[in-house]
């Protein structure tokens, strides 16, 4: 666990480098907001083509070769946003990123291999944690290498070399969480289900309604990451260095949540318990924003927002994991992945159209009707477990 924590933090340094730099980057190339959204949704769709196929491939070769083949593409795609020097090169490698977007989900599925039941939502948090400490580090870095000119070269090339970094680092200190035997198992038994459709497995694993949640946490946690570098930009006149402070803040609790207090907490309250509340404390943070007007009620729904969400993706993973066999473990985490990376695709674009009509305000309210959907789904399925708590998917907690 530690190691497979590492590897997956040096590349999601590198990935939260260039989060605070894109917004300032793409207008220096005569993009304008809705360009901005495009770009982003550019690497989500890529991703989410290329993320059931990764993690199927992690199910048949195991999972470290993936990761790191993964990490050589994100590696080439940093180097390649560096050298843009006009708008469709930012395109093509944006898109070259999310074609080889598939870390996430395999990692995912690597931590649900070397985990037992018991463990699992520590060991999903942890993979969370990575994340937030990424998004703590990689923007906080990203900000002050891009300077007071807002280069991008150079946050960019240094992006890569992280990458480059965590290549090393799993080459020599990962293991394999597949020995021979359960790949040769697992190849057999998708030959067998090759005319297996992924909606059919989703229905097979009872995880079909599960996996439309990853869309819709990611059409709103999309949404707010898109909108609140515009509205610090445009009302408080922040550049790149402050936009890159606020994530990096918000990362460090979703570190806190994630690696130390998941998994106290889901012991005590279980985890369709703890998922409804989180999805409520977004959803309060959402509708706060509707109505915010200054930078402290702002960035205060910003982080109420966030922090709520910050568990919600650890929950769900623990969750999927819970309820799909080992030889599928792989194919149905890419595609839960992918399914998130489907919602990065709708929700940029969501809010620059709300943006564009309503306004910040009516921004906010969209995303907020995204996870009110959301919500009334995890209490439906909390009501669903309370009636049968047999079911073997979720630990009940005290």
């Amino acid at each position: 666990m530690p190691i497979l924590f590492s590897v997956v933090l040096i590349d999601l340094i590198g990935f939260g480098i260039v989060i605070p730099i894109l917004p300032f980057l793409s207008p220096q190339l005569g993009a304008d907001k809705m360009d901005i959204a495009y770009i982003v949704s550019t690497y989500a769709v890529c991703a989410g083509v290329s993320g059931p196929f990764w993690g199927r491939l992690s199910d048949r070769v195991g999972r470290k070769p993936v990761i790191m083949i993964c990490l050589a593409g994100a590696a080439v795609s940093y180097v390649m946003l560096g050298l843009a020097s006009t708008l469709w090169m930012v395109y093509v490698a944006r898109g070259f990123a999310g074609l080889m977007a598939g870390n996430l989900g395999v990692a995912s599925a690597m931590m649900a291999d070397i985990t037992p039941p018991e463990q699992r939502a520590r060991g999903m948090g942890l993979i969370g944690a990575a994340f937030g400490l990424g998004i703590v580090l990689g923007p906080m870095l990203g900000g002050l290498l891009s300077g007071e000119d807002g280069s991008f070269t150079l946050p960019c090339i240094v992006a890569g070399l992280m990458s480059v970094l965590a290549i090393i680092a799993a080459a020599i200190f990962l293991p394999e969480s597949l020995d021979r035997k359960r790949r040769a198992a697992n190849r057999r038994e998708q030959l067998s289900d090759d005319r297996l459709t992924f909606y059919q497995l989703l229905r097979q694993t009872r995880n079909r309604l599960l996996t439309l949640q990853y869309v819709l946490h990611s059409v709103s946690v999309s949404s707010i990451t898109y909108l609140f570098p515009l509205w610090a930009g445009d009302t408080l006149d922040w550049s790149a260095r402050e936009v890159g402070i606020m994530f990096g803040v918000q990362g460090a609790i979703m570190v806190l949540f994630q690696g130390g207090l998941i998994g106290p907490l889901t012991r005590w309250l279980g985890e369709w318990r703890l998922l409804c509340i989180c999805v409520s404390t977004f959803l309060l943070g959402l509708l706060g924003g509707v109505f915010a007007t200054t930078m402290i009620t702002m960035v205060s729904c910003m982080y109420l927002a966030m922090t709520g969400a910050t568990l919600c993706m650890p929950l769900l993973n623990t969750i999927v994991s819970h309820r799909t066999p080992i030889e599928y473990r792989g194919r149905v985490l890419g595609t839960t992945s992918a399914a998130s990376s489907w919602g990065r695709v709708i929700g940029p674009l969501m809010a620059g159209a709300n943006l564009a009509l309503f306004g910040y305000s009516g921004a906010w309210l969209g995303a907020a009707a995204v996870v009110m959907l959301y919500l009334a789904w995890a209490f439906h399925e909390y009501g669903q477990w309370k009636r049968n708590p047999t079911t073997g998917d979720v630990h009940p907690g005290a």
